[in-house]
Formats: structure tokens, sequence, C-alpha cells
């Protein structure tokens, strides 16, 4: 695992020179008092859903011990387990699993010297995924990180109450209690006490945190060091972050958010996440979730997409150059890379490569991107470029408070309450009332007749 040493490097920056040729400077900057009192309604804690700002200075509030305390316990399950599977769902499972992405080794899962596998379950209710899961763990040690605030969500619950009741036959239940995390409420709630009755160790999920916000609490710290990253570099990061960006001396946050506010009300309505390393996919991923639950309400919000270039330039490109033009993007740009690979030199040049021969394997992306981005620009589709200085827990946790911190203050602008999410409880709801759920006999009926 790394030390804690942290390089400040060049901070995220954010370009958005591409996007006047649909609007602007002056529509972009007539947002700005609007954007002001959004960020001041998120450090006053006064607008709409100000019960779930404990995200806003959650870096800063969490402290040295706190995050000590996740080591020590990332370091017993390390040291006792072949496979740690992490349980949840939305932000209880993208936020974690997006900065392992980004951090880790492409090929580690065909490695056997990374310490254990960080999987995860939960997130769907595939039978055949989980009967896969179950039989891949058949004689392995594995533990397991159960994340809910109540225990009772619909597809972790099903999948701790598998992986549970097999780790208990595989080691005894005294025994699998000591592999088994709880992350969940502090007082209340199936999950907290049947984590009390059993004495697993246990992390809080604040009240004041929503889900998709959660990444930089326990629910995503914990996994992150398991998979053996720096939780004190990532968390230094965002608090830096935070820091600038609520004192004002960091405008990043507020461009971004002033922007694409710009470009929907110039009838852009789909914003696609672009990134040009593989390791970025689960952070547009993340991402999705973040602005799709905070921002779609109302009949009203920028629709969140996102794509993998040069991948997607042979599936999605055709559409992002020439099709209906209601779309921008947000290009992540990775400045420094970890590993050096040339192109080399062949006498016989079949493949007509010698021109690039010599160059560095990024250089022809960077081309890639840069072309791609002249190309789209061209072709009627803004861009706002992220530039970072490198796939770094730093730099990952300075971009996750910067996506944060943009979200809530663009929703504000929207005039929709960027914390809650009403509309995820529709399908619960006909759920329970199809599998019959105690309490929900009126829905029940209501549905057969309606399918009848």
């Amino acid at each position: 695992m790394q030390g804690k040493t942290y390089i400040k490097m060049e901070k995220i920056q954010v370009n958005i020179k591409d996007v006047f040729g649909t609007v602007t400077p002056e529509a972009v900057e007539a947002l700005a008092p609007e954007a002001a009192k959004s960020l001041a309604k998120l450090t006053d804690h006064t607008g709409e859903g100000n019960d779930f700002l404990g995200w806003v200075d959650l870096a800063t509030r969490t402290g040295a011990d706190l995050l000590d305390d996740i080591n020590a316990t990332a370091a017993s399950l390390r040291d006792n387990c072949e496979v740690v599977v992490a349980i949840g769902i939305g932000g209880s499972y993208l936020g974690a699993k997006a900065v392992i992405e980004a951090l880790s080794d492409s090929f580690a899962a065909y490695r056997n010297d990374n310490g254990p596998k960080v999987l995860f379950a939960g997130q769907n209710i595939g039978e055949d995924y989980l009967y896969e899961l179950q039989d891949y763990l058949k004689n392995k040690k594995f533990g397991i990180i159960v994340i809910s605030k109540s225990g009772t969500t619909t597809e972790p619950a099903i999948a701790f109450r598998l992986l549970k009741d097999q780790l208990e036959k595989q080691l005894g239940r005294e025994e699998a209690n000591k592999r088994i995390v709880a992350i969940t409420d502090a007082k209340k709630g199936a999950l907290r006490s049947l984590a009390t009755t059993e004495g697993y160790k246990t992390y809080v999920i604040d009240d004041n945190v929503g889900g998709r916000f959660s990444v930089l609490s326990p629910v995503g710290l914990l996994p992150i060091a398991v998979a053996g990253f720096d939780i004190h570099a990532l968390v230094k990061g965002a608090a830096d972050m935070q820091k600038a960006t609520l004192d004002g001396s960091d405008k990043a946050a507020l461009t971004y958010a002033m922007t694409r506010n710009a470009l929907y009300q110039a009838g852009k309505k789909i914003e696609i996440l672009v990134n040009y390393n593989p390791k970025l996919h689960f952070f547009g991923e993340w991402w999705k979730q973040l602005y799709g639950e905070s921002e779609g309400k109302d009949h009203k919000g920028i629709f969140p997409a996102a794509v993998d270039n040069s991948t997607d330039l042979h599936s999605m490109g055709q559409w992002i150059q020439d099709g209906e033009r209601t779309i921008f993007e947000t290009v992540i740009s990775v400045a420094a890379q970890q590993h050096t690979t040339v192109i080399p030199f062949e006498e016989a040049n079949l493949d007509g490569l010698n021109y690039i021969a010599g160059k560095r394997v990024d250089e022809v992306n960077k081309m890639a991107e840069l072309g791609t981005r002249i190309a789209h620009v061209d072709g009627g589709v803004p861009n706002i470029l992220i530039n970072l200085p490198e796939l770094s827990p730093y730099c990952l946790g300075s971009m996750i408070y910067f996506f944060e911190a943009a979200c809530g203050i663009s929703g504000y602008i929207l005039g929709v309450n960027p914390f809650n999410q009403p509309g995820v409880e529709a399908y619960k709801k006909n759920m329970f009332a199809l599998l019959e759920k105690p309490g929900y006999e009126k829905e029940t009926e209501a549905i057969k007749s309606r399918l009848a």
C-alpha cells in the first residue's frame, strides 16, 4: 500500500472555449449570479435538500484516525481473504468501483500478486451472476463488506443473505462474523440490528450524506483500501478541492455548472462524458448516477451519457458526429500516463505505421483525442474540456469533489432539489406489489387488475 506522501500537482482545469460556437461568453457569464447563489446555498445549507449536505465538508471532517481505522480493517481483510465482496447498489457501489478501476492494473484480475480481489454484488438481481459468484467463492477464503443504510434494499439484501449463508457454512457462524463488515445507519435499521447482534465490525453512513455523494465516506473508502490504494491521498485531494471551491479561489466547478446550464438553455439536452483512458469507464458510470439522479426531476434535466474513446468512435462516433444536434460533450483528458510504451519500427512496414514509429502510444491517443474534438466541434457538438494531471488517488479525489460540487450548483441553477430521488421509489412499489410483499396488499390487487 502506498504511503502518506502527497505531491500537489497542477490542478484540474476546465476549458470552455469550444462551446462558444453554440453559446456566447455572455450567455455563460449571465448565469454567474445564480451560480454564486447556488454555491452559497451549499455552504450555508439554505437550499432545498439541505438535510443531505453532509458531503460538502466531508473530506475535511474525515480525520486521520478514521482513515487509519479503515486501513486497519482493510489490512485484516487483506490478510485473511483471497476475495472480498462489496455488497451495495447505486452510490454504495459505483464510487468504489470507479476509483478501484481507475487505479488498478488493467489485468489485475488475472494476476496473483496483487492481494485480494475486490468483487461486487447486490448491484443487480441477476440469478446467473449470483450463482456464478457463489460458485467462484467455493473453497475460497472470502470476506464481505455489506453497505446499506436500511439493510432491506432488495438487491443488496438478496446478495447478502446468499453470501452470508455461504460464508457461515464454510467457516461457521463465529468465524464468518469476523470477516463481515457492515457499513450502515448509526442507530436504526435491519442491518444495524443484525450487526449489533452478530458483533460485526461497523462503520456509519451519516444521515446527511446521500448514496451518490458517499464515495469519500467509509462506503467507498473501505473497498478502495482493501484494493490497496491510498485513501489518505484520495481524501486529501478532495479536501484541497473542497477548500478551493468553497473559498472561491478555484472557479472550476462554477464554470462547469454555468456552462452546462447555458448549453441546456440553448437546446443541448444530452451531455456525453468522454474519456480516452479505458480505466475511466466506471468513473463515467458513477458520473451518470450522480447527475442523472440529482437533476432528472420535474420533467427537467440534462440526460447524462458516457463513451469510452477511441473504442466508441467506431460505434457511437457516427451518431455523435452527424446525428441530432441536441448533444454536447465533456471530455476528460488525462495528461500523464503511468507507463511508457513506444511503437517500434518495422523494415517491411506492411501496416504503414512507420510514420509513427518511435512515438509513445499516448502521443497517438492524444492526437486521436484532439482530432476528434476538432471534428465534433466542427460538426456542431460543443465541447467542455477537463484536464486531469494524472490518474492518482489525489487527483481522483479532487475530480470527485469537483463533480459533486458542480452537481449541487448545477441542480440549483436548474431549479430542482439535487439531493432527493423521488422517482426511484416508483419501480419499487410495483415490484413489491408484484411479489406480494406484506403491507402491499392494496397495491397488489391494483396491479393485478391492471394486468388482467
